[in-house]
């Protein structure tokens, strides 16, 4: 169990980094990503703000694995994560990564409509977006194999506990 403590430590200073670094990310670098139009109409503008909601939606996902993955370790060092106690966990982490996606989607949608037509033909910002979709979307499907293992260990962890 000591070799546990020597790996969850580091990661929880990590992952608070990261929480920290997501929430500057919502809080000025999102907003300043944004492109500036001199004379916007009421589409590029409504355009503009709704990029930004789906954005700070989108790395508010991200937050909430964070946070369920910090209660997951917890589990870990407590013996506890072949529990029905980690179910509901994995389950968030699984929801907020479609949500997640999907405000991906929604991102790259907008910044292809708006950016590379209106503003600029560089299709850097779409592709890297669709490399993230792409990840996104191995993640999400490896989650649902992970929970599902989760889900099966669970299950053989409570019959061996019956049977001693």
């Amino acid at each position: 169990m000591t070799h546990l403590r020597l790996v969850v430590l580091p990661l929880r200073v990590l992952l608070v980094i990261v929480f920290a670094g997501l929430l500057a990310a919502q809080i000025w670098a999102v907003p300043a990503l944004l492109p500036e139009l001199a004379d916007p109409s009421l589409e590029q503008s409504f355009m503009r703000w709704t990029m930004l909601a789906v954005a700070i939606l989108g790395l508010a996902c991200v937050q909430v694995v964070i946070v369920c993955t910090w209660k997951l370790l917890s589990l870990v060092t407590a013996d506890r994560i072949f529990s029905a106690d980690a179910l509901p966990w994995v389950n968030a982490i699984v929801r907020a990564i479609v949500v997640g996606w999907v405000m991906l989607f929604g991102t790259l949608v907008c910044a292809y409509y708006f950016i590379v037509d209106e503003v600029s033909d560089d299709p850097v910002l779409p592709a890297l977006l669709l490399l993230l979709l792409l990840v996104g979307a191995v993640l999400g499907l490896l989650m649902v194999v992970m929970r599902a293992l989760l889900r099966q260990a669970t299950t053989l962890r409570a019959d061996m506990e019956a049977v001693i």
